[in-house]
């Protein structure tokens, strides 16, 4: 099972760095292993191989995704773990504090089989409304724009929007938005 989430890191400078992923689940005996897999080149990767740990945040503020992947905002307010060398979201729903155990490395997209050493609730999760979901999608198709077909994107889009136009609160609408807005620079032939 693939999770969608937002994977916070330390750097090489000790600044926090927050990305969105869709992180691999897989049941270990009473606990779950995570697999991520940044592709090359990026500094989630750096940081996985320089500091062996990362923090899996689980959050219903779908702008932390659509901010770091339109490039609009990637300042979210983080504050320490508790048991690792890296920060989590501070406004997260829950967190899961992991250490990297093994490395599959591979010259694309190495895999980082990793094991929970602290996980902790913050707030009720309620669900995410079709809107939050239409995002969410949305921000992964952003995140392809370099390798999908516009009218895909586009025809994906067409359908994502009914559920922005059904369901969106401002949160939404200000991520969506963003999205919107880095497509349209992308077709511009803006550097990203």
């Amino acid at each position: 099972m693939i999770r969608e989430t937002i994977i916070t890191t330390t750097g090489a400078d000790g600044q926090p760095h927050v990305a969105p992923m869709g992180v691999t689940v897989e049941p270990a005996g009473d606990e779950e292993r995570f697999i991520l897999a940044p592709f090359r080149p990026s500094r989630t990767l750096d940081n996985l191989f320089a500091r062996r740990c990362a923090v899996v945040n689980h959050t219903e503020d779908v702008r932390v995704f659509a901010g770091c992947i339109s490039r609009r905002r990637r300042d979210w307010p983080t504050v320490p773990a508790e048991r690792i060398d890296a920060p989590r979201l501070a406004g997260c729903l829950s967190h899961e504090e992991i250490v990297v155990a093994e490395v599959e490395d591979d010259p694309i997209r190495p895999r980082f089989h990793c094991r929970t050493v602290h996980a902790a609730g913050h707030a009720r999760f309620r669900g995410h409304n079709r809107a939050q979901a239409a995002v969410i999608e949305a921000a992964i198709l952003v995140s392809r724009l370099h390798m999908l077909p516009a009218d895909k994107i586009d025809r994906e889009i067409e359908y994502l929007s009914i559920a922005i136009g059904k369901t969106a609160g401002p949160h939404e609408l200000e991520a969506w938005g963003w999205l919107i807005d880095r497509i349209a620079a992308h077709r511009r032939g803006e550097a990203s």
